[in-house]
């Protein structure tokens, strides 16, 4: 028998000839052409020069182990001194960011691999020769414009092929990174509890972290927290808890740039480095080769998938990919969470105190599919087959999870003296002599779901017969026509019967059964209901006006739109107190119509047709985007009443603009003050949306997050006062400019106290829907961040703003406003500048969402949605809309004899200081001289570059100012994280500017239709995707 040294050397030798016969090769010198930041490659701090391979790790010397010759996702990590003698928490950060160092490089590696197999090593190096580049100019510290001149120069001279290949080189390796990324920030939250654990606490959510539920529970039962926290009472606590609902609503803002098929795949890197992590300790030489196989052909894979996004979505498969989250992450992610929350609660407060069965923590709904507002792209028969599909996934989910429970619950309760309503109804079902009674019972509840998932299929059949058209769920059903008696239409239906079962279980004694799996699908009905989300229908208000103005032409009333308000008013709320209706349904198609109902307006009337057909929560809210009037709300009650929609849809107005919200409370008041609309109120419920994006576009971030903050204080008091229950909605995107915040705890305890009061709706929109929900790790964090918050928010003490802070705050807003505004609306030069130093032209091309850019074909920036207007922006890191106005306010008052209460209000006033530092952050992310070589590129107007020069003054003035008032030496200077990222990144963001910029240069010139010209819009397209990557963020 040979040694094991000898099988060793002849594996080696075997593997070493096969080598060549490999679909793929390992080649010696891969290991040094590598895709890797010189942070990530070393084996130093983050911010070190780049190292040898030998400094980092230690080579494994066995041969049939992969070895840095052929990249492994299982190297020697070896630790520095300093690290070591740290111990604890000292080493198990350093331990977790060698290992992240370690899978970035791997896949870099694999990257570089795939690039030259497929296009040769002369394009890899003309990659690695650009990347080597921007490493050179940024650790010579230029921050100018000629710090870029060699890479431009070095782009200048690439074909339009090779702009492409290299765009996309440098847009998946930062794609790869955030996966890698994603997935450390999984590994610390594991790494964590596992460190609660050992340490004698429960380890189901993190007790130790302020953000987290256990963690603020267990603060406000102390009474010792780190800021403005009392001590809380069981009691109150339990009530808070059990009472308190987020509802999340996915919207199909069209800012996720990465195809569904690079996410799916991102989503399995990130399997594989989880299922390395595991293997590590405990995996044997074949299952760690195994994975770095698995790892090498999923590389490969990505470079070889088209990231660019050849049709555009419509909006059926807009809302197909935004539910996909809740189908393979959030059905199992949301019970698991709530299981964890109910065992923290009773670990905390005593076993008395656990989640109940049917509370509600969490809701979601979406606008996918029925948000209508500038995208004449969603009809009423959109509307309609999206909420038949979401019933038949809904319907096949529990379908599956009733089919595992009647395999579960199997037993057969011995007969004993106990008295049980719900066991009796169990064998009345089942059959007195059954010998598995609760298996018989669930039996005709899966039938049941079968019969609704197989009646929603009938329902599409005949829809897209209807319209000619075709479907995912357009088989034909076989077996007869399911009747309306056969199906599941109330979730109510379906939990009463599982809680039939879970009451009978316990009754007899099976309680620990009953609250396993049982449980979980109770509260997935809870949860999500037999529509999976409800639809919000979103509509702006000209087109309701416009519907009544034709209805009003057509019964000989005149023209509505010629109305004063107080006309409009009264006039609808006279026919609201009337049982008449105003038309006959239909009546608008009738011959001779045309003269009186214009085609809009019959879209518009068929939308609320639709809504009358629809069953019980298939539909959540109705929203009205530029809402301004009393009767823009009334407006709608209307025409729900008049098309006969039995049970309304909650009617919510959307303030958006800076007049909006200003006016929001007077618009309220004389909404409260008509009883037949409050005697319309369900339970004298009124929910108000606020936006965050378009005010912020009208007047710049500062005066809109006043005009916000200001606003829902205002409204409270009004609602308060006519006592009406008020529950905002937020309409935030997820970059500054549009609302975000990446700290989702602190953005929720800074709203004005008294206005969430345990009740939280907000958009996730997006590429935040995959970056928070996309991975169950973040995605339970997420759920825990948004819970912990929204508790914290009702027990922290946050007095309102002094006078003296108002009056600063009105003066800081009408100081930035006017700063803002001069620029973008009163400056001339603006939009010649805007359109030619940034791709706001060109991101039409982009797939990403099924809407148009603009609300309306006409129009300058101000039709622009505020996402194209933020993306562009974002793509030439200028990031202008998130600071302009900022610095001039704060420079204005820091000069006067104001200053010292600013910088009070900066130190003691947490909303506002919040605001400031998340300007300070997006300053640190922003690059002037990147910005200053979009504009020598590609501005040829000599006034327009004038402006550039003037704008980028202010950015450095704006930068001062907030250095100034916050005291630090260096933006962000406590965020050592960002800084490290960015740090990392920035070269190849660096790299895709510039190739970004002499794409936009030759586009702009070539012939329309060219060839040349499609492979120059695919390379544009490529470094779009390629930045947002690199910048975490697009619109």
């Amino acid at each position: 028998m040979l040694s094991a040294s000898r099988r060793a050397a002849a594996v080696a030798a075997r593997r070493t000839a096969s080598s060549s016969n490999k679909c793929y090769h390992a080649s010696p010198s891969r290991m040094r052409s590598s895709l890797l930041p010189s942070a990530l490659a070393n084996g130093g701090n983050l911010t070190g020069a780049a190292a040898t391979a030998g400094d980092s790790f230690r080579q494994p010397q066995r041969a049939w182990l992969s070895s840095l010759n052929e990249p492994t996702l299982f190297p020697a990590i070896q630790m520095d001194e300093s690290a070591l003698a740290g111990g604890g928490d000292d080493k198990n950060r350093a331990y977790d960011d060698r290992m992240l160092r370690s899978d970035v490089r791997t896949m870099g590696t694999l990257l570089g691999d795939a690039i030259r197999l497929h296009h040769g090593e002369d394009v890899l190096e003309m990659v690695e020769k650009m990347r080597n580049m921007a490493k050179k100019s940024r650790r010579e510290c230029d921050s100018s414009a000629s710090r870029l001149g060699p890479m431009a120069d070095f782009a200048s001279n690439l074909s339009a092929k090779e702009l492409g290949v290299i765009s996309r080189a440098f847009a998946h390796f930062l794609g790869v990174a955030n996966a890698a990324e994603a997935h450390q920030r999984c590994r610390r939250l594991r790494m964590d509890l596992t460190k609660e654990g050992s340490e004698g606490l429960l380890g189901a959510l993190h007790e130790t972290k302020r953000d987290s539920t256990a963690g603020v529970l267990r603060q406000f039962l102390s009474g010792e927290g780190e800021g403005n926290e009392k001590k809380v009472s069981k009691k109150e606590l339990f009530h808070s808890l059990t009472n308190q609902t987020v509802e999340l609503v996915l919207t199909a803002h069209p800012t996720q740039v990465n195809r569904r098929t690079l996410l799916e795949k991102h989503s399995r890197v990130q399997s594989i480095l989880n299922e390395a992590d595991s293997l590590r300790e405990t995996g044997t030489p074949y299952q760690r080769r195994l994975l770095d196989d698995a790892l090498r052909r999923e590389i490969a894979s990505i470079w070889q998938t088209d990231e660019v996004s050849r049709v555009k979505p419509s909006p059926q498969s807009e809302a197909a990919r935004g539910t996909l989250v809740i189908e393979t992450v959030l059905w199992e992610v949301l019970p698991s969470f709530l299981k964890k929350f109910d065992a923290e609660m009773r670990d905390a407060m005593g076993e008395e105190h656990g989640l109940p069965l049917e509370a509600s923590p969490f809701k979601f709904a979406s606008w996918m599919g029925g948000d209508r507002d500038g995208n004449p792209n969603v009809t009423p028969d959109v509307t309609r087959e999206v909420c038949l599909v979401n019933r038949i996934k809904a319907a096949e989910l529990f379908l599956g999870d009733v089919r595992e429970l009647t395999g579960l619950i199997s037993g057969n309760p011995p007969r004993r003296d106990y008295e049980s309503e719900a066991m009796d109804k169990v064998r009345e079902r089942a059959g007195k002599d059954s010998r598995a009674p609760f298996r018989s019972y669930l039996h005709p509840v899966a039938t049941k779901l079968a019969n609704t998932a197989a009646w929603g299929r009938q329902e599409l059949a005949k829809l897209h017969k209807k319209n000619n058209s075709g479907g995912e769920y357009d088989e034909k059903p076989s077996g007869p026509n399911v009747t309306l008696d056969e199906v599941y239409l109330s979730k109510e239906e379906l939990m009463e019967e599982l809680l039939t079962v879970h009451q009978s279980l316990c009754d007899t004694g099976n309680a620990v059964v009953a609250n396993g799996r049982l449980a979980d699908v109770i509260r997935k009905v809870s949860a999500f209901g037999l529509t999976l989300v409800p639809l919000d229908v979103r509509q702006e208000s000209d087109r309701h006006s416009e519907a009544l103005d034709c209805i009003t032409k057509y019964l000989g009333l005149g023209s509505y739109l010629q109305w004063d308000e107080g006309a409009r008013v009264q006039w609808i709320t006279q026919q609201l107190q009337s049982k008449r209706p105003l038309l006959r349904t239909g009546s608008w198609n009738d011959a001779g119509s045309n003269d009186f109902f214009t085609d809009t307006a019959r879209d518009t009337l068929e939308t609320f047709e639709m809504i009358s057909e629809q069953h019980e929560s298939s539909l959540g809210a109705y929203v009205i985007s530029q809402c301004t009037s009393a009767s823009d709300i009334l407006a709608v009650l209307l025409l729900q009443r008049d098309a006969g929609v039995e049970k309304p849809l909650r009617v919510v107005p959307l303030f958006e603009t800076l007049d909006d919200l200003n006016g929001a409370a007077a618009t309220m008041e004389q909404l409260f003050s008509i009883p037949a609309y409050v005697g319309s109120l369900e339970g004298r419920k009124q929910e108000v949306m606020i936006g965050y994006s378009d005010s912020a576009k009208d007047a710049g971030r500062l005066a809109a997050s006043w005009a916000q903050y200001e606003t829902q204080v205002r409204l409270s008091e009004v609602a308060k006062k006519h006592s009406v229950d008020l529950v905002y909605f937020h309409g935030k995107g997820g970059t500054v400019g549009r609302g975000g915040n990446p700290n989702t705890f602190d953005a929720i305890v800074s709203h004005a106290p008294g206005t969430i009061n345990g009740q939280f709706r907000v958009t996730e929109q997006g590429e935040m829907i995959n970056q928070n929900f996309g991975y169950s790790d973040r995605a339970e964090r997420t759920l825990d961040l948004y819970t912990a918050a929204v508790l914290a928010e009702q027990h922290t003490d946050r007095p309102l703003p002094t006078k003296e802070w108002k009056d600063m705050m009105d003066k800081l807003s009408e100081i930035s406003c006017d700063a803002y505004r001069r620029i973008v609306r009163g400056d001339d030069r603006f939009v010649p500048y805007f359109r030619a130093a940034t791709p706001e032209l060109e991101l039409s091309n982009l797939n990403i969402g099924s809407r148009p850019a603009k609300r309306k074909a006409t129009g300058g920036v101000e039709s622009l949605r505020a996402i194209p207007w933020i993306f562009a922006w974002t793509q030439t890191r200028s990031n202008l809309p998130t600071w302009l106005g900022v610095g001039e306010a704060i420079n204005e008052v820091l000069a006067s004899e104001d200053g010292t209460t600013l910088r009070k209000m900066y130190e003691e006033w947490g909303t506002f200081r919040t605001t400031i530092d998340l300007v300070e952050m997006i300053l640190s992310k922003s690059d002037a001289g990147i910005a200053r070589h979009y504009e020598d590129v590609l501005v040829t107007d000599p006034a327009a570059a004038e402006l550039g020069g003037e704008i980028r003054k202010i950015h450095d003035g704006t930068e001062s100012a907030i250095l100034d008032l916050s005291g630090h030496n260096t933006l962000s200077q406590h965020d050592q994280l960002l800084l490290r990222l960015m740090e990392v990144r920035n070269p190849y963001v660096d790299c895709l500017n510039v190739l970004q910029a002499e794409t936009l240069k030759r586009l702009r010139k070539e012939e329309e239709g060219s060839e040349e010209e499609e492979v120059l819009k695919d390379a544009l397209l490529t470094t779009i995707t390629g930045i947002a990557n690199g910048m975490g963020n697009t619109g």
